[in-house]
């Protein structure tokens, strides 16, 4: 949120009054798209395991000035063990587009024991797959291979904004 401070300046007969008004604002808050699925809709199957097993495009807007990087968690809340880590990467230039079948920046270990993008492939059921990306206000400069809860402690306090999509999936 910014604070924008107005100052109106009245000269009458001599006196000067200021009035000062304090206005909060908004900025545009940053949003995730993908061009091949909308939010909460089906992942298509070359983006699984039962397809080519490769990251989806990502479209990021309204990335806040002053970022210096980004960060990406994929994750399936609806794994029957728990959440199960699909993709962490880290240390992303600022950038408003992560490519089709890319390495954005450095990646963390994902929960099938990789250090790149795994796709859904759930074992039964319609499971949700969080596209997590976060505008943060430093690189990171960690060492590839960190685990997700590593690097969500890591972030903590350099946060600009942050923005999600989810998609669906079912074997």
């Amino acid at each position: 949120m910014r604070k924008i401070i107005i100052a109106v300046l009245f000269a009458v007969t001599g006196v000067s009054v200021i009035l000062a008004q304090e206005i909060k604002t908004e900025g545009a808050a940053m949003k995730l798209t993908s061009p091949v699925f909308e939010n909460n809709n089906y992942i298509p199957a070359k983006y699984t395991c039962e397809g080519d097993d490769i990251n989806p495009a990502l479209a990021i807007e309204g990335i806040p000035q002053g970022a210096k990087s980004l960060a990406l968690i994929m994750d399936d809340p609806d794994a029957p063990m728990g959440t199960w880590v699909h993709w962490v990467v880290f240390d992303i230039p600022v950038i408003s587009e992560i490519e089709e079948n890319s390495i954005p920046g450095k990646q963390g270990k994902n929960n099938f024991g990789r250090l790149d993008y795994g796709g859904p492939c759930p074992p039964s059921g319609t499971h949700r797959y969080f596209f997590k990306i976060y505008a943060l206000d430093k690189e990171l400069g960690l060492n590839e291979g960190i685990s997700k809860g590593a690097l969500e402690k890591a972030m903590q306090g350099h946060i600009l904004a942050e923005a999600q999509i989810i998609g669906l999936y079912q074997r």
